[in-house]
């Protein structure tokens, strides 16, 4: 199973994970074509092109933990781009 498979299964679970890293999302996104777009401050974007579909977030602080509810907002757009 690839890193990317990994990830893909580990941010679809259910119940979700509640250790789940910003740097292990980008990995992620990255490994599915998004590129990143850096804000001001915390805010990042992430843009996939070919979908022409963008992903706003704040990079957590002071941990790298993501909070549930952003892996909530998420996992529809992972999961149409992804796969899973």
């Amino acid at each position: 199973m690839s890193k990317k498979d990994k990830l893909l299964k580990k941010f679809l679970q259910t119940p979700i994970k509640r250790d789940l890293t910003f740097s292990e999302l980008a990995t992620l996104l990255f490994s599915c074509g998004f590129v990143k777009v850096e804000g001001s401050g915390s805010a990042v974007k992430f843009y996939h092109k070919e979908r022409d579909l963008l992903i706003n977030l704040h990079k957590p602080h002071p941990s790298d933990i993501l909070k549930v509810y952003i892996i909530k907002q998420i996992r529809e757009k992972i999961k149409e781009v992804c796969g899973g």
